[in-house]
């Protein structure tokens, strides 16, 4: 029998289960965020950066044939991994590899691509179509998730509950109410998320140090037909803008404004998961629990957050991130240094994979949240016979008593009532102590009425019903298109 100790010394090897798998990409991301930075889009994206800027080259009358363009067309899928890798280390540059891969299918076109261009070209304008596409994916979920709230507020505009300052009783407000909060912190990021897409430029076509200094010498110095290149591979991929200059790369504050939107939906889904979390534990709210899923290994009658757990876990990640392109930014010397590659392979992807997660978990909960009206309730009288006192002292007040000698009467009660629950771990008994004064005779047969909770709430229900209507019905109605996309999400929620 072997020790122990040879135990763990005698690892198996087992092929596919022997290297790192990211658990952004194996156990939460979609498939849609997941393919969006996949090996196949952003090569693929390559191809079509190159197609762009031979169909554009011909356009303005360089040497580039309509056999070559359709030849890359035709070839555009056939992705020949292997030799792309074995001429990536070969010359241990990666454009390079695939340029080499891409003309390997298309070898009429092979002596036009890549003309003019730097490895940036295809690198960074392929980055800001990837973002694009990321922020488009996050924006959809974005709104199918505030059409989930709206509703879940909307049925629950009218149920009092307790608020909390300071995680101290406060003044009533309703559960629908609440929403309404977690869903404010939303719609703006939304609108962020909207300008964001609506500014981002591409890079565009601008030659090794920006300067676009290769393509004026391939138009003879056309300097029109330079900018109309630019112009024209920017419209070929779907943009409107393109930033007007760049070094090499264009500039890495982009970045840095990107993961600060996302950082911000991530503060949003940490404040709304924050709240569910501590209303599991008062009981009153819950995210979904399937019916045998497990808690606790340990204690088997646990129903953990785990949801909202998971959800506050990446957004705290995602909110670090922006620091990282902030640093980046700063330290790229002159037109551009190198230090910026591997750190950004590392957080664009991953802000936006964490992000997707984050935002599929708040639909999930948001759509199968259990309220517990009933224990909402006896937390509510609990506290409420306190919040009542000012309306019973003005309604004996107005039948005739001296409000002084009211108000010293009701808070010696509140404190003796404060005692009993604090001290005894008794149920709140000053309504029944001031039922009991001859003082309060005015009001002995109406001060059940006087705190009915209803009474309580203020405009809780119509701010509910006015933000719903100004504020998310807006954002609804402009992208109903979105809603009625179904979400292809297989995330382990």
């Amino acid at each position: 029998m072997a020790s122990f100790a040879e135990l763990a010394a005698n690892e198996p090897f087992t092929a596919d289960k022997n290297v790192y798998e990211h658990p952004l990409v194996q156990r939460y991301a979609s498939k849609e965020m997941s393919y969006v930075w996949s090996p196949v889009k952003k090569f693929r994206t390559w191809r079509l950066m190159w197609i762009a800027l031979a169909t554009a080259e011909q356009e303005l009358g360089l040497d580039v044939t309509t056999e070559q363009i359709e030849e890359m067309k035709a070839q555009i899928d056939n992705i020949d991994w292997e030799y792309a890798e074995q001429k990536e280390a070969e010359f241990r540059h990666d454009v390079m590899g695939h340029v080499h891969a891409f003309g390997k299918v298309c070898p009429k076109a092979m002596p036009i691509i890549h003309l003019g261009a730097t490895s940036c070209y295809v690198g960074d304008n392929t980055d800001i179509v990837q973002i694009r596409d990321a922020l488009l994916l996050v924006r959809r979920k974005l709104v199918k998730l505030l059409a989930v709230m709206a509703a879940f507020a909307d049925k629950h505009k009218e149920l009092a509950t307790l608020g909390f300052t300071h995680y101290q009783p406060a003044q009533l407000t309703t559960v629908g109410k609440r929403c309404t909060l977690w869903m404010q912190d939303l719609v703006l990021d939304v609108a962020a998320l909207e300008r964001c897409i609506e500014d981002l430029p591409m890079r565009g076509v601008k030659g090794t140090t920006g300067t676009q200094a290769t393509f004026l010498q391939l138009f003879d110095g056309d300097h029109g037909k330079v900018k109309a290149l630019n112009k024209r591979v920017c419209e070929l991929m779907g943009f409107e803008k393109w930033i007007p200059v760049s070094g090499q790369t264009y500039t890495r504050k982009l970045d840095y404004q990107v993961l600060a939107v996302l950082s911000g939906v991530s503060q949003s889904a940490y404040k709304m998961c924050g709240d569910i979390r501590l209303l599991a534990n008062l009981k009153e709210i819950e995210e979904p629990f399937a019916k045998t899923q497990i808690g606790s290994s340990a204690m088997a009658y646990k129903r953990n957050p785990m949801r909202s757990e998971r959800t506050c876990s990446l957004a705290r990640y995602v909110m670090g991130l922006p620091a990282m392109a902030a640093q980046t930014h700063s330290a790229q010397w002159f037109e551009r240094t190198l230090d910026d590659s591997a750190i950004r392979r590392i957080i664009l992807p991953e802000a936006f994979l964490a992000t997707d997660v984050i935002v599929t978990l708040l639909h999930n909960i948001a759509d199968g949240m259990h309220v517990w009206p009933q224990v909402i309730r006896a937390r509510v009288m609990s506290e409420l016979p306190f919040m009542a006192t000012e309306n019973i002292l003005m309604a004996c007040v107005q039948a005739g008593g001296d409000r002084q000698e009211l108000h010293e009467l009701i808070r010696v009660h509140s404190m003796a009532a404060g005692m009993v629950v604090k001290g005894e771990g008794k149920a709140n008994d000053l309504l029944e102590r001031i039922k009991a004064d001859p003082a309060f005779k005015a009001v002995h047969d109406r001060i059940d009425s006087l705190i009915d909770p209803q009474l309580f709430i203020g405009r809780c229900p119509e701010q509910v019903d006015e933000f719903i209507a100004e504020c998310v019905t807006p954002i609804l109605t402009q992208h109903k298109d979105l809603l009625a996309v179904a979400n292809a999400d297989d995330v382990n929620v």
